[in-house]
Order: structure tokens, then sequence, then C-alpha cells
């Protein structure tokens, strides 16, 4: 493709649609973008964030592999176009060093020059909090952009706002659904970003909340000092190092009281990949939380009355028979047989080998 400002945008923004609806698109999306601006490759990273996994066209997973390697993530000068890219839309190496510099550079002569590659082109897309940065590389004798393809490609960014929306939207839905499932098995959830701070959480999460357990300054926390670090050390592993063990459980103490336990994990369906708003969820449990099986969950199973599930639900929660009667205005006498009655259909024979039972509902 000649070396021109006529970069088919068009088709960049259709790809960036299709993308932004379905994820696994997101390749191929940097390998239109590389084609249509004439470019040797493209990249799509959150600009506020070094997350591995990036987005990528299919020539650029050498590079991407040493910058890894090479500690290249933690030592990435182009980090610096930041302001510009917010000012202009579009930001270059030209925008942080000279061409002298870019000569003598390690960045550029270490880590670009054995790859064949020199130049780039960052293009900010942008949608609410959300920043990425849609970096289009060129190789060494590719040469730079000249400002008119810089004018054309300020106008890509404008254009992109609108696939970054979508995909910020879509992305909040998966979130929203997977605390939902959780929600509907009673189960505590927090969705975390890119950065660790609290997304989401569902209304169990909420319940939990309180002088033990505290959100602040969006940051979940504990008021154990060591269980709030193994929880930041946790998220860090999970999010930015893709940590692939199958963590334990942080401990999260409560005077006493047996302490609560958080899983934290990566669920494929919320942290697609690096551009996704939820990054990791926190499920926790709580050792002392009484569980009950519904209603149609009992009768499903074992055919109950009405009356003989709810006495199977109290029975379940640790309550004494004479209470059950008590609060549900009936005579011991008939609370009991309504036990041997729920004995007889679960095949159990005391109050405890039901409770046992019923909490695996």
């Amino acid at each position: 493709m000649p070396m021109d400002a006529n970069f088919d945008l068009e088709a960049i923004e259709r790809a960036f649609v299709e993308a932004a609806v379905d994820p696994t698109k997101w390749k191929e999306a940097m390998t239109v973008a590389a084609r249509a601006t004439g470019s040797t490759g493209a990249l799509l990273f959150d600009a506020q964030s070094h997350l591995p996994g990036i987005p990528q066209s299919e020539n650029m997973e050498a590079a991407t592999e040493a910058y890894i390697q090479g500690g290249w993530s933690e030592r990435d000068v182009r980090y610096g176009i930041l302001s510009r890219l917010l000012q202009k839309g579009v930001a270059t190496d030209l925008d942080l060093f000279t061409a002298d510099q870019i000569e003598r550079h390690p960045y550029y002569q270490e880590f670009l020059a054995p790859h064949k590659l020199r130049w780039f082109a960052g293009v900010k897309v942008a949608s609410g909090d959300s920043l990425w940065c849609l970096s289009i590389q060129r190789s060494i004798e590719q040469g730079p952009f000249s400002p008119d393809q810089l004018e054309t490609l300020a106008d890509l960014s404008r254009r992109l706002a609108s696939a970054s929306a979508v995909s910020n939207m879509l992305g909040f839905s998966r979130v929203d659904a997977a605390l939902d499932a959780y929600e509907r098995s009673n189960t505590p959830a927090f969705v975390f970003d890119v950065s660790g701070n609290v997304l989401r959480l569902n209304a169990s999460a909420e319940m939990l909340l309180g002088d033990t357990l505290k959100i602040t300054g969006r940051r979940l926390t504990s008021s154990d000092r060591n269980a709030t670090q193994a929880l930041e050390t946790l998220l860090h592993e999970v999010i930015v190092r893709e940590s692939p063990r199958s963590p334990g459980p942080i401990l999260l103490p409560r005077p006493g009281r047996r302490p609560m336990l958080a899983y934290v994990q990566k669920l494929p369906s919320v942290s697609y990949s690096p551009l996704a708003p939820g990054q990791a969820v926190a499920v926790v449990t709580d050792p002392e939380a009484a569980r009950t099986p519904t209603l149609s969950a009992l009768q499903a199973c074992f055919e109950p009355t009405v009356a003989e599930a709810k006495l199977a639900q109290n029975i379940a929660l640790g309550k004494s028979l004479e209470r059950i009667g008590h609060e549900c205005g009936i005579a011991y006498d008939t609370a009991r047989n309504q036990l041997k009655a729920v004995f007889a259909k679960t095949d159990t024979h005391s109050q405890c080998q039901l409770a046992s039972l019923l909490s695996r509902l």
C-alpha cells in the first residue's frame, strides 16, 4: 500500500465493532488495522496498565514475547505518550524523542531493532473511564507517520470511541450476569477491574460488609492488615501475572467468630481479555452462614407436604422442635409427627443426619 494518508478507516472501524461484540475477533481486528494503514503490525492495550495477553496481529507475536521475557513491559518508554494521546488522540515516538535520540536509545536498538521495528503511532480509543491505545507498528524501512497520516489517525480515534463504548457495555453486561448467577445461589461475589478496584458486587456480598470487611477507596479491605495484604497480592497475581495456579482461600478473620474465606480467580466469561472491564472475581464463603434448600428443591427431591418442607428448612437452620412449633404456631406433637414423616421420605434417622443431607441441596 502506498505510504499516503488514504487509510481504510471504515475497515478498521467495522473490525473494531465486530470484535466489541465478539471478543474472539480482536486478533483479526489487529490484522485489519495493520493492513488498512500499510503497517507491519498492530496491538491494542489498556493505556493505564501493563497487562499481558493483549490483542495483536499474528506477526507481532515474536516481538511481544521478547517484550515480556526481556522485561521491556516495565521499561516501556512509549507509555510517556499518555498526556499527548489524551490531548490529540494520536501520538508517536517523535513526541518523546528526536530521531537522533531514537538511534541511540536501548528500547529502540536492543528491543525493537532485532525485530526490524522502529516507528509507531498510538491511537486513542476511549469511552467513559476506559482508555485503550491502538499501537500501529512500522518497520525501520517504512519510516515514521507523516503529518497527514497522523491527522487521519486522529479521525480514526474519534470513530473508534463508539466501538469502545459497545465493548464496555457488553463487558458490564457479562459482569452483571455473573454476579446474578452467584446471587441465585446466595454466594457473595466481588468483581474487580484491571487495577484491583471493586467494580461490582452482588447483594449477598453487600450483606458481608461491616467492621471486619469494608470497601475503602474502592479497595476490598479486611480489619486484619495481613489479610488485606494477602488479598492485594493475590489480586495482582491473578490480574497482572495471570497466575496459572489455583490459589487457596484467604482467611478474613472476625473477632470471636470463625474467619470467612475468600477465593480469587479469573472467569473466562467475564475476564475474556485485558480489555474487559472485569478482570477478577472474589467469592467469599462464611462457614457460619446457615444454608437452607428451597421449598421447590425439597419438594422435587423428597415430595414432602408444604408443612413438612417448611419444617425441614427450619431443621436445616439448627432450630429445635419446640422453637419450630412455637414459630409456626403448631403443637409439639404435630411438629414431631411431621419430622417423622420427613425422616421417612428422606431416609434419615436423626435431626443431625437430616440437617447434613439438606445442607448439600
